[in-house]
């Protein structure tokens, strides 16, 4: 498994869209609270950490595969400018590391490196069920709730 670059290149992608996140989710956080909303802010600055975590582990797994992480590429990085617009960008991140973890899951498999896809199943149950969940029913509260509902139960 060592030096497999197929894995190493589908890792530094994967941690590509987990860096862009982890800065997405951190400038979002300060927004919220520099707006006052502190549960958004709360929630947020824990996504930042989950996402940092996420970041760790691709980070230790190309490094004992004897790869170079790339620290400098973000896919998936934009700024929302109000409340909806930042919880609709989270949730496209999110969407797309859950597509690139799918894809590269996959290589996994036909790779034979189940230690890899065994941990990127499990980045994959996080980013499905916490985070795009969670984002999921923020917009929905915002529908249903009407956006000046959800912003005072937000503060």
């Amino acid at each position: 498994m060592l030096h497999n670059t197929k894995i190493i290149d589908a890792l530094n992608h994967l941690l590509s869209f987990e860096l862009a996140a982890m800065d997405q989710y951190f400038l979002h956080a300060q927004m919220y609270e520099d707006w006052g909303y502190t549960k958004l802010y709360e929630r947020i600055a824990h996504e930042f950490d989950d996402e940092k975590g996420h970041a760790t582990v691709l980070i230790q797994r190309m490094l004992f595969l004897e790869g170079a992480p790339d620290m400098q590429t973000r896919t998936g990085f934009q700024i929302g400018s109000d409340v909806p617009s930042m919880l609709e960008s989270d949730l496209r991140v999110e969407y797309a590391v859950a597509d690139a973890l799918r894809e590269t899951i996959a290589l996994c498999e036909v790779e034979k490196d189940f230690v890899t896809r065994d941990m990127l199943l499990t980045l994959l149950d996080d980013t499905e069920m916490d985070h795009a969940h969670w984002l999921e029913q923020q917009l929905k509260q915002i529908k249903h709730l009407g956006l000046e509902n959800y912003l005072q139960a937000q503060l």
